[in-house]
C-alpha cells in the first residue's frame, strides 16, 4: 500500500492485489480521510509505468475531476521526477560500490566478478547466457556502459 498526497484536502491510497490472471492496482481517493471514489487497473504480467501506480492514479484523478488538466499533469510529472531521482541515486550508489572492485581486486577477472555481484545485488538484471564466454575486456566494457546509463 502506498499513499499519495494530492493536496491539503485529498490523498490517494493505492494497493497492489493478485487476480486470477495477473494482478491489479486499486486507488481510492480520500477527502479529509473520507473515501470518495475508487478505481482499478488490471494487468496480466507487468506495467510499463514510470513509477508504481502511475496509471491507476491518472485514472483516479481524471474520474474525480478535482484538479485542472494542468494540475493533473503537474502531479503525475512530479511522481515521474521523484522516481527518476530515486533510480538515479540507486544507480549512482551501485556504480560507486561496483567500481570499488577496480581498486580492491588484483586482476580484471576478480574486478569483473565483484562488479557483477554488486550489480545483481542492487538491480533486477540478468546477464546473457553467453556471459562466461566473453573476454574480460568485453565484460568490463558492457558493465561500465550499463552503469554509465544512469550516472
Amino acid at each position: 500500500m502506498k499513499e499519495f498526497k494530492i493536496n491539503d484536502e485529498y490523498n490517494a491510497i493505492c494497493e497492489w492485489k493478485k487476480t486470477r490472471n495477473g494482478f491489479k492496482h486499486e486507488a481510492t481517493l480520500l477527502r479529509n480521510g473520507e473515501e470518495i471514489i475508487s478505481v482499478k487497473e488490471c494487468y496480466l504480467n507487468r506495467t510499463w509505468e514510470s513509477y508504481e501506480f502511475e496509471t491507476v492514479l491518472r485514472k483516479l484523478l481524471k474520474k474525480a475531476n478535482i484538479l485542472t488538466e494542468e494540475e493533473r499533469k503537474d502531479f503525475l510529472e512530479n511522481g515521474r521526477m521523484k522516481e527518476k531521482e530515486r533510480v538515479d541515486n540507486l544507480f549512482g550508489t551501485i556504480s560507486m560500490v561496483a567500481k570499488i572492485g577496480e581498486i580492491m581486486c588484483d586482476d580484471k577477472k576478480s574486478a569483473n566478478d565483484w562488479k557483477k555481484r554488486m550489480i545483481t545485488a542492487g538491480l533486477p538484471v540478468t546477464f546473457p547466457d553467453d556471459w562466461e564466454t566473453l573476454s574480460e575486456e568485453e565484460k568490463e566494457s558492457r558493465m561500465n556502459k550499463a552503469l554509465e546509463v544512469r550516472t
